[in-house]
This record gives structure tokens, sequence and C-alpha cells, in this order.
């Protein structure tokens, strides 16, 4: 079945993140997604601040980029909300805007081996194993988490270019394929990611999440026939973004809710 999300854009001021969150329970979305942006909030303060304040709602970061974090960190904080929030997170990392990389004097001049090792450790690490690996970017040595999840998490892998959607099918749980994807561009995807999951005999489930942007005209009656076709393409979670005229983030999570109950 697919599932259903909004979207709270990070340039949302955190002081009105309990506003937004308690207005996306209410309303009764599946799930409520954010992001890290340079240089705006971090995505992990976030996301736990608002299951903090819900008590049902599922919260997805999508994505943490993984230049800016050192990957023993971001397992250590997803395995803490994990513990904390059991079945409520899920967690997305991806290269990053290069551009803001460079500015903070983190970017990789191989991005794609950058992930592939960061999504090879923080899985391992997540799973509670004691990991050593010295590759061209990460770099651990008898490395453990005190406290991992009881359950191992999915991790998922943002992608778009041929190469990292068949490197997300090799190594992640799931893909975030952006909003401007089309669904001709998300069958594209799907191949290029089904072809990773052979190369590396995966058969297990691998969750793929869709961001639609909703135009500015757009009704909810559109919005859900466009959902529709989307689950039918295979997305198992469609995640609605504000138009680009919409500045506000509660009337967006009302707009959501309008949709939602269409489905």
């Amino acid at each position: 079945m697919t599932t259903f999300g909004a979207t709270c854009i990070p340039q949302v001021p955190p002081e009105r993140l309990r506003e937004v969150a308690r207005a996306a329970e209410d309303e009764g979305l599946d799930e409520l997604w954010l992001w890290e942006d340079c240089f705006w909030g971090g995505g992990v303060a976030t996301a736990a601040a608002v299951l903090a304040w819900t008590a049902r709602l599922r919260v997805g970061i999508g994505v943490l980029p993984v230049p800016l974090r050192n990957v023993a960190l971001t397992a250590m904080e997803t395995a803490t909300l994990h513990r904390l929030f059991p079945g409520r997170l899920t967690v997305g990392v991806g290269h990053g805007v290069q551009d803001w990389m460079g500015q903070v004097g983190a970017r990789p001049e191989s991005p794609v081996t950058l992930l592939r090792e960061y999504i090879e450790a923080l899985r391992a690490l997540l799973r509670g194993e004691r990991v050593t690996t010295h590759g061209r970017y990460v770099h651990l040595d008898d490395v453990q988490l005190g406290w991992p999840p009881a359950a191992a998490p999915e991790v998922l892998a943002a992608a778009r270019g041929p190469r990292t959607l068949r490197l997300s099918g090799e190594v992640a749980d799931g893909s975030i394929l952006d909003r401007v994807t089309t669904r001709e561009e998300f069958r594209t995807a799907r191949e290029s990611i089904d072809a990773g999951r052979a190369a590396a005999g995966r058969s297990g489930p691998h969750r793929v999440i869709q961001y639609l942007a909703a135009a500015d005209s757009a009704d909810p009656a559109a919005i859900a026939e466009t959902i529709r076709a989307w689950a039918a393409a295979g997305a198992d979670t469609i995640v609605v973004h504000p138009a680009a005229a919409d500045q506000d983030p509660i009337a967006h999570i009302r707009f959501a809710a309008q949709v939602r109950q269409l489905l």
C-alpha cells in the first residue's frame, strides 16, 4: 500500500515546527518529511523535536548530506532516535549540494565513492556490528555502537543520476527520488535501481520515495489523481512538496490532508 506524506521545508523557522508537527498529526497525515539544507536547521535535531511533539506521526529525513557528517555520528544519532521512537523514523542520506559542501571544506572528489562507503558503514553500524574499514573517505577503527537499535533500520539513499541510482540498488534499503522526476524518468530510475540490486544479488524489499510538487493552481482532487498514477507506477511513498507560491506551512499541511482524504 502506498503511504502519503507532506514536507516541512528547512526554511520554516524552528519556532514554528511544533505547530507544523501538531497540525500534521491532527490532520491525519501518515508521514512528515524533513531534510538538512545548508545552512538552515539540523535535520536530526528537527526530527527529534517533531517525534517528541507527536505520538503517531512518522518522520522522514530526506536527506542528510554525507560529506557534512561523520558516519559514526550519523549512526549514533539515528540509533538514538530509533530507540526513543521505535518504528517512526526513516533516514535517508545523499551527496548534498556540492557547492554547499565546498563552502564548508567537505566537497569530495568522488561523491559516488563517498556515498557507497558511507552507506555500507552506516548500515553495518546500525546492525550492531563492530566495524573496521579504511576506504577512500570513510575510516573506522574498531567502532561499535553502545546502544544500537533493537532491529536494524532501513537506510535510504537520495538518487538522481544513473550511477547513484544503481548504487542505491546495490547498497541501500530504499531510494528517494526528487520532485522533478517525471513518470518516464521514474521508470528508468527503477530500472537502474533494479540493475544494481541484481548485480549485488539482493532480493529483499527496496522502498521508493517519490517527491511530488504541488502546482500553484492544483486542487486536491487533481493531486490525488496524480498520486494514484505514481502509485500505479510503483512508488511506495508519495511526499507532496509545497507549491512555489505556498509560503504557509500550516496551509500546506491542511492541503495535503485534503488530498489524503481523497485517496
